[in-house]
């Protein structure tokens, strides 16, 4: 089957290309439109069951039935394998056997792993949000205090899942505002393993009360444009959640005062049936 060529460039499309090779930014490409990403279902499928794990309905160890879960979301076998096959492939499920797919518990080492990760991959984070232009970083900035807020009212009413969710959030525009597709999906799977590994170590959904001061000093240091300062801050948090994640019976105990908590189911949830869009 023959190629089909492109039409003739017109002048303006020639400079364009010939700037973009030249390195020139801010040239607009004329004669094309960009591609439009659509949502497909093995993505809705895929977000649902990341979203469920968030937030505990699909606990570590849950076994991940696939025609009762196709049924559960209303929609076919297929997509459900796929998006299935994609989050094993993140990490996030993992085959057990001939009894299929499981959600992951986590173990130390992969806490120790998850931190380690974040550890190097956030300071760089914070290094490229202060490289952006002034008001793009106010702004960014001015998000990661909406949530810094969020955290200071969920402390205020001992409120464990809003704290950790402001947490989440506040690590997720961090990513985001990077503007590095390839970290924000390190980092997307990153902090559902983060959150994974406090339904794994623990009975219930706990965050400590530090979380609220520690991430104050985070946004003084964005706020203030010091990166150095902020990798040093972010890195010495995320010793402190390893420490706090895998700390033993005795010393949790003396601890107790200090961690709020949350209760969460023991046996995985009914997901809720998926509205697709017309047409998928």
């Amino acid at each position: 089957m023959a190629l089909r060529s492109w039409p003739e460039r017109t002048e303006g499309e020639q400079t364009a290309v010939s700037d973009r090779k030249s390195g020139i930014s801010g040239t607009r490409q004329v004669g094309r439109l960009a591609p439009v990403r659509r949502t497909s279902t093995v993505d809705l499928i895929a977000d649902t069951i990341r979203d469920a794990i968030v937030d505990g309905s699909l606990p570590p160890g849950a076994p991940l039935g696939e025609a009762e879960m196709a049924y559960q979301l209303g929609v076919s076998r297929g997509p459900l394998r796929e998006a299935m096959q994609r989050l094993a492939a993140e990490g996030l499920l993992i085959i057990r056997g001939r009894r299929g797919l499981a959600v992951r518990t986590m173990t130390a080492e992969d806490v120790r792993d998850v931190h380690w990760l974040r550890s190097r991959i956030e300071p760089e984070l914070g290094r490229r949000l202060l490289g952006l232009p002034l008001a793009e970083r106010k702004a960014v900035i001015k998000d990661l205090g909406g949530e810094v807020k969020r955290m200071q009212r969920a402390l205020r009413t001992d409120d464990a899942r809003i704290l950790g969710d402001a947490y989440l959030a506040f690590h997720r525009m961090l990513s985001d505002a990077a503007g590095s597709p390839r970290l924000g999906r390190m980092m997307g799977t990153l902090l559902i393993e983060t959150r994974l590994s406090t339904f794994s170590m623990y009975e219930h959904f706990e965050v400590h009360r530090d979380l609220v001061g520690e991430h104050e000093d985070l946004l003084a240091a964005l706020s203030a444009g010091d990166s150095e300062c902020f990798g040093s801050l972010l890195r010495a948090h995320l010793e402190a959640e390893v420490e706090r994640l895998l700390v033993g019976p005795g010393e949790a105990k003396e601890d107790e005062d200090e961690r709020l908590l949350a209760e969460t189911p023991d046996e995985p949830q009914p997901l809720d049936r998926l509205d697709l869009p017309e047409g998928l």
